[in-house]
Formats: C-alpha cells, sequence, structure tokens
C-alpha cells in the first residue's frame, strides 16, 4: 500500500520505557512477538492506506488549518520546548547522532494532556480526543539540517501518523521506513509502522514541523486487548514520568 499524500520511491529499537520497569519492558519483548505474528510478520506494510486503516484520523486532515493556526501562536517558544531526550531518555543516542535539536510539543501522553498545550492549543487537543484508541501526540520540530539516523521502535503496539505542518520547500526532509522514502508535504499526511527500520533525512536550511499522532495499531480482538492492556501499564510507568520531566521544564 502507499501513502496518499507525499511522494514515495522504492529501494533496494529500543523499547519506549527502557530502564523505567523491569516488569513492563520485559512484558513489551514477550507481547512483541504476538503483535508481530498479529500485524502480518514481516509482510506487513511500511507506509499504510489511512483511509482503510485509520480512517477517524482524516478529521485531523480536514482541520489541518486549525491545528496549523495554533501551532503558529506557540512557535515563538520554541527556543524553550524540551528536546525530545529531555523528556525520554531513549532518544538521547538517536537524537545525538547529528547538530542540531529535535524537540517536541506534547499534547497527548498515554490518556494525560498537559494543562499548558490544553490552554495553549485547546483545538488541537480537542480533536485529538475524538481519536479512538488514542496513544500519544505531539508536534514534532527539528532543526534545520538535523537528520536522525535508522533506528527502529522497540513495541510494535502502535501505528505512527504523521501531518506536515511547517515544511521547506527547498530540499524539503524526508523519511524512509524499510525500503520506502516519504518526502513531506504541508497539510499533508501518512501513516507508518516504526517498528521496521527508518531514518531521517533533513539537507533543509529551515524548521521541520509535523503533527505525530500514534494508535493503539489495529489487530485481532485478543492481541488488541492485550495491547489494551499494555497501554494501561505504559501510562503509569512512563507516561507518568513524561509528565513529570514536562513541568520540570514548565510545559506540563
Amino acid at each position: 500500500m502507499t501513502a496518499r499524500g507525499g511522494r514515495i520511491a522504492q529501494l533496494e529499537g529500543d523499547v519506549p520505557w527502557e530502564g523505567r520497569s523491569f516488569w513492563l519492558r520485559n512484558a513489551t519483548r514477550l507481547v512483541n512477538g504476538l503483535f508481530f505474528h498479529a500485524s502480518g510478520g514481516r509482510a506487513r506494510p511500511a507506509f499504510y492506506d489511512i483511509d482503510e486503516t485509520f480512517p477517524a484520523l482524516r478529521l485531523l486532515d480536514e482541520k489541518a488549518a486549525v491545528i496549523r493556526e495554533e501551532l503558529d501562536g506557540i512557535l515563538p517558544l520554541s527556543a524553550g520546548f524540551p528536546r525530545y531526550q529531555d523528556v525520554d531518555d531513549a532518544q538521547t543516542e538517536l537524537s545525538s547522532e547529528s547538530a542540531g535539536d529535535w524537540k517536541v510539543f506534547v499534547l497527548y501522553a498515554m490518556g494525560i494532556t498537559p494543562e499548558r498545550s490544553r490552554a495553549l492549543c485547546p483545538e488541537t487537543c480537542a480533536l485529538l480526543e475524538r481519536i479512538p484508541n488514542l496513544f500519544q501526540a505531539m508536534f514534532s520540530i527539528l532543526d534545520p539540517g538535523k537528520s536522525l539516523p535508522p533506528h527502529r521502535t522497540g513495541w510494535m503496539g502502535y501505528l505512527r501518523y504523521h501531518l506536515g505542518l511547517v515544511v521547506p520547500k527547498a530540499n524539503p526532509p524526508s523519511i524512509r521506513v524499510k525500503d520506502q522514502w516519504y518526502t513531506w508535504e504541508e497539510g499533508r499526511s501518512t501513516m507508518l509502522d516504526d517498528s521496521w527500520e527508518h531514518e531521517v533525512r533533513n539537507e533543509s536550511d529551515e524548521p521541520r514541523v509535523i503533527l505525530i499522532v500514534d494508535v493503539l495499531r489495529p489487530m485481532p480482538a485478543y492481541a488488541h486487548w492485550v495491547n489494551k492492556l499494555m497501554a494501561a501499564g505504559a501510562r503509569r510507568i512512563y507516561a507518568a514520568d513524561l509528565v513529570r520531566r514536562l513541568d520540570r521544564h514548565g510545559f506540563a
């Protein structure tokens, strides 16, 4: 399948809560085998058709102008936004591979909406609350020229939606997932599986900002309910710690 919008060309992880909970870390590794088979194994796509897989996300496409307006309102504050590794240690090595910063403005974390996010982006947060099986959402901001090396997530429980919001016209950044490349475009979206190896190539001289939304991976009922249990554990351990770190930066 291919993603709607953007351009895809053919080419021939760490667990997010690593170090926070022995139980959650090892449970994740155990259930990943279940999720791997439930999602199609090595035959699963790199990019998914949103209309077929998770049509509720089209609400965010339809409201892209509203989301962009709220983003424009907070971008003057971006110098104070935390780097991703400031709120998630698992991103430190990844984000340190190249010059520049990868910053985030967290909108939703596994059932928790930071109060400041709701105050600064009320309409975006309200839209996110209408998305079923929402797991995580954030504005992702890459400095000019900031690339990310090949990596993969350590948990197969979600699929990831990207909505391009601020994308340089000259040398727009691209993401490779498995053997396919996608170039972001403003107002266009895609859905990908970042349990495949992926990387970001960015040679632009302007910032790139996208909305990232993680939703629980659609799977048969037996795997879905295991996934819901894992998500509940992640909220109690990973999300609670993330919000405490946001609070230290004044963004909780």
